[in-house]
């Protein structure tokens, strides 16, 4: 038995959900944010049999689309009392899921 656990855009977190209860999977939700785009995400936690783990993946990899996004270079103050940027603005790619396969002892409902 392993516990899944997957980051997934709130942009694609609709169809996953779907894709994976359709399949008899039962999922749990857990909204989330992320720390660098600081984008939302929603954590899905599900317990699988070990031989389900791979149609889980698959899943994840089809239905989490990979996207590029514009980050604005954060302001800042200088010395003198003006404003600048710092560097770091760009195009950066979000999506996708960051998945955690964790061997668990015992599942139960209760």
């Amino acid at each position: 038995m392993k516990l899944v656990l997957a980051v997934v855009q709130d942009a694609d977190v609709a169809r996953v959900t779907e894709c994976l209860t359709s399949r008899g999977l039962t999922v749990t939700r857990l909204a989330s944010t992320g720390g660098f785009v600081r984008a939302g995400s929603t954590t899905l936690l599900l317990g699988v049999d070990d031989e389900r783990v791979w149609e889980v993946r698959r899943i994840l990899e089809r239905e989490g689309r990979r996207r590029t996004r514009t980050l604005a270079p954060p302001p800042m103050l200088d010395t003198q009392g003006g404003e600048g940027s710092l560097p770091g603005g760009g195009e950066v790619e979000v999506g996708g899921a960051v998945v955690f396969v964790l061997p668990i002892e015992s599942f139960e409902r209760v």
